[in-house]
């Protein structure tokens, strides 16, 4: 059954403005990062590195989250409209299938924007005239940041369940994220489900702020990830039909 949700959910990302979501805010910080990095370089001398963390400080600071957010308030869009959530608390499949198959899609339209961002960021590079490749630690660090979706996309998911507003989750992701700069800047990036991705990103570090060590990171998301889930789901089984 959660095979067929996840169908659904994909059906309706076909011809669907998320995908401009996708590719044109992503322009934004990288566009923002690169004018920042050529009006420093007395400062930033790193390359590669030093472009990266102009990068995503823009981009973690104010598009990441509030980016995921909107996709899910998107996919919920539909079910809040008239009376569509009496048609999903009716029909028959498992709450929980019909979460898992939303946050499912959530992943997938995340890793796709994670990835145009590593392009982004390489095309920015090479008119910046930095010389080679992208570093490899930067790819890791764009793998991290999306496993971060765990974290974030189920707190959203769950946000855009329980409140109806479109735009209300997308204003609470962008105060978690800059609320998360507080909790990097005083070592509680594990903590806090907006600050994961900043950890696993390296946002605005060219050294890794994980020290190498992956697994504090993966508890952590996993412990959101059940969290924020079963709370969802929970609801989802006490929530009746809306007359």
């Amino acid at each position: 059954m959660l095979i067929k949700c996840i169908k659904a959910e994909n059906m309706k990302l076909k011809h669907s403005c998320i995908w401009i979501a996708c590719v044109a805010v992503p322009v934004i910080p990288a566009i923002m990062g690169t004018f920042n990095y050529l009006n420093n370089l007395g400062m930033l001398t790193e390359g590669w590195y030093s472009l990266w963390t102009q990068h995503t400080l823009f981009y973690s600071w104010l598009f990441y989250s509030p980016l995921i957010a909107l996709y899910c308030s998107w996919l919920w869009r539909l079910e809040h409209l008239n009376h569509n959530w009496n048609v999903l608390m009716t029909a028959p499949v498992p709450v929980r299938d019909v979460f898992l198959g939303k946050l499912a899609v959530i992943f997938r339209v995340t890793l796709a924007t994670q990835l145009w961002v590593g392009v982004l960021y390489f095309l920015c590079g090479k008119f910046c005239s930095l010389p080679g490749m992208m570093p490899g630690n930067t790819i890791l660090w764009l793998l991290r940041g999306t496993l971060a979706a765990a974290g974030i996309g189920t707190l959203q998911l769950f946000l855009s369940m329980m409140i109806r507003s479109f735009a209300v989750p997308i204003g609470i992701a962008l105060a978690g994220s800059i609320l998360g700069f507080l909790f990097v800047s005083q070592g509680w990036e594990l903590f806090w489900p907006y600050s994961l991705m900043m950890a696993g990103m390296n946002s605005n570090r060219s050294d890794d702020v994980l020290g190498g060590d992956i697994l504090p990171f993966l508890i952590s998301l996993t412990v959101f990830f059940v969290l924020f889930t079963a709370a969802a789901v929970l609801c989802l089984k006490k929530k009746d039909v809306r007359a």
